[in-house]
């Protein structure tokens, strides 16, 4: 089963994370298929989140599940690209 879920970056106490693609059996920091985004909880409000919504509604097509973290930030993604 493929997944589209966060791998984490960052420093202790300074995380950063990548949107990926990923086999579920693959560890969090593990091999992944592809990036899709990046996420930086840390940052400004308007830079915090970067995805390639076409690439992630190729995904969830062929049947790859995002967790529910991921389905929150395509939604505030899509919102901003909305506006």
């Amino acid at each position: 089963m493929v997944k589209i879920r966060l791998k984490r970056f960052g420093t202790k106490k300074r995380p950063c994370y990548r949107v990926v693609v990923q086999d579920v059996r693959e560890p969090r920091d593990g091999k992944c298929i592809e990036e899709l985004g990046f996420f930086q909880p840390i940052a400004a409000e308007d830079s915090q989140v970067s995805i390639d919504l076409d690439r992630a509604k190729y995904w969830i097509s062929v049947g790859a599940q995002p967790t529910d973290t991921v389905k929150k930030l395509l939604n505030r993604q899509s919102a901003k690209q909305a506006k």
